[in-house]
């Protein structure tokens, strides 16, 4: 090579622009990531307070933008009618058998005057009687609206207990029925399923990034930390439509339950996305800690080498959900909350803050997996370690 080619060479190499993380020698300071840790974590318990009072539900025509048809006619039937007009709800009473039609019309008579009486009915009135004189229909208006609280807990003692205990009246089942029923019916079945969907798909991912990363502490803080902002996430949405805090800035006319379904569709969305997320700066991490880097200094370099893509992503699907947020639907809305304040969390926070921090304070400790799961599990090698060495072996 001729010196004007050597030179060119030498100042080609001086102008290109290294890779960031080898210009990392050191890693992060013990006090650094245990502040970082101990902030990440108290930010997230905070707004994940709210969380604790979440209650499901289908938002009624009250929770619609005031100047909507929908809840123009709620507001006017309130006002002329009170607001459990709104949500009626069918009530079916068994009578005993062989009764005539007078009896039977007697105990109808009672029945809705023992319903009268409740606290959380405003009225009670009879309105069929089959030819069988063995089953009456009643037309029950609640105190409260639809989706109050109150009105959900009037369904299940219908559901579960017994209305007419201590009335005197014997031998009369009550059971309750219409589209309020219903959709009370729908939000508890999918609450009392919302923590197995949670295990399971919590649990196969959990496997899967410890099949990957050959390591238990990774895995468990990256899926922990999914479900501090998770967490985090639906707090604010409880705090902004159940809760009605800054309510008008996003539009929130009355507040009220929270869509039955956001939970499920920000654990699959969301989780997808952390997951993602974490493979970003995890896959550089250990990379560089398979290829010979002191754990604590691959931790840096793994974050510094991934964490373009994670910030670039985020802010992306970030901008996407925040789109939907001051959208007139006030269920759009609230998904659209949810879904931007959890992925900004969930890689600003937890990926690029809590993890690589709780990752430096262990130390080794992050790459270790007993030697009797290790064998059990199979080995991806993602980051070709054993490809490598035996081409080194093979020198």
């Amino acid at each position: 090579m001729s010196g004007a080619d050597s030179a060119a060479a030498q100042h080609e190499r001086e102008g290109a622009a290294p890779d960031s993380s080898q210009q990392v020698v050191s890693p992060m300071s013990g006090r650094k990531a245990l502040g970082i840790a101990a902030l990440s974590l108290v930010g997230l318990g905070i707004l994940a307070v709210p969380a604790a009072d979440l209650r499901l539900g289908l938002p009624d025509a009250s929770s619609e933008a005031a100047d909507s048809t929908a809840y123009m006619a709620y507001a006017e039937t309130e006002e002329a009618f009170g607001q459990g007009m709104n949500g009626p709800l069918a009530v079916l009473a068994d009578l005993p058998e062989g009764l005539s039609e007078e009896e039977a019309t007697d105990y109808q008579i009672d029945v809705a005057g023992v319903l009268s009486d409740h606290d959380d009915i405003a009225a009670a009135v009879p309105a069929a009687l089959n030819d069988e004189h063995t089953a009456a229909v009643f037309q029950v208006i609640p105190e409260e609206g639809p989706a109050a609280a109150s009105t959900e807990a009037l369904v299940y003692e219908f559901r579960d207990g017994d209305p007419l205990a201590g009335s005197g009246i014997d031998g009369v089942e009550l059971s309750v029925a219409g589209i309020t029923a219903a959709n009370i019916d729908v939000s508890g079945v999918i609450a009392d399923a919302l923590p197995l969907y949670l295990l399971v798909v919590v649990g196969l991912s959990l496997l899967l990034m410890i099949m990957v990363f050959r390591s238990l502490v990774l895995p468990v803080v990256a899926t922990l930390g999914f479900v501090g902002s998770f967490a985090a996430a639906v707090g604010v949405v409880v705090a902004v439509f159940q809760w009605g805090w800054f309510g008008e800035l996003f539009g929130v006319t009355e507040p009220g339950p929270i869509l039955t379904f956001l939970p499920i569709i920000m654990v699959g969305i969301l989780f997808g996305l952390a997951m993602d997320y974490q493979l970003f700066t995890g896959s550089g991490m250990r990379e560089f800690y398979a290829h010979g880097t002191e754990a604590r200094l691959a931790v840096r370099q793994g974050l510094l080498a991934g964490r373009s893509v994670v910030i670039a992503a985020a802010l992306i699907m970030g901008s996407v959900f925040a789109y939907f947020i001051f959208t007139p639907d006030p269920m759009v809305a609230s998904i659209g909350l949810g879904l931007a304040v959890g992925v900004l969390l969930d890689a600003f926070v937890v990926r690029l803050l809590l993890v690589p921090a709780v990752l430096t304070l262990v130390g080794r400790a992050a790459w270790w997996l007993p030697r009797w799961l290790d064998r059990l599990l199979p080995d991806v090698d993602v980051e070709g370690a054993k490809l490598e060495r035996q081409g080194a072996s093979q020198l």
